[in-house]
């Protein structure tokens, strides 16, 4: 079976249609307000939790976004892959490495498709 996406799905996407992405970021707001705990250590449980389920990169891709917004820095990111890395193992820590930058190379080369749309 073979899917075929219009030619236009990422445009709209860059143009705020993606109900899908909505919908998950509104489960992802939700849960952070449940949870009772502040933004940057939030964040910091989902990378663990990230890791320790083998994530795909866009789901790297997604919380590392926000945590940017936070001001968390790369030294606390790195810190929970170490702190987790006796649980969870060094294979699974080497691959999340491996998705975290496929997520982000993935996310620049879509920025890099996407033609700038000119002023009128």
């Amino acid at each position: 079976m073979t899917q075929t996406a219009p030619d236009n799905a990422l445009g709209r996407i860059a143009q705020g249609d993606a109900p899908v992405l909505e919908t998950l970021l509104s489960m992802n707001l939700d849960a952070l307000e449940r949870s009772g705990l502040d933004d940057e250590t939030y964040l910091l449980v989902r990378l663990a939790a990230l890791v320790a389920m083998d994530a795909p990169p866009m789901s790297y891709l997604i919380t590392l976004g926000a945590a940017a917004e936070t001001g968390m820095t790369v030294e606390q990111a790195q810190a929970v892959l170490v702190a987790i890395a006796p649980v969870v193992g060094s294979a699974r820590v080497t691959a999340a490495a491996g998705n975290i930058l496929r997520g982000v190379m993935g996310a620049a080369a879509i920025a890099d498709s996407i033609p700038e749309q000119r002023s009128r």
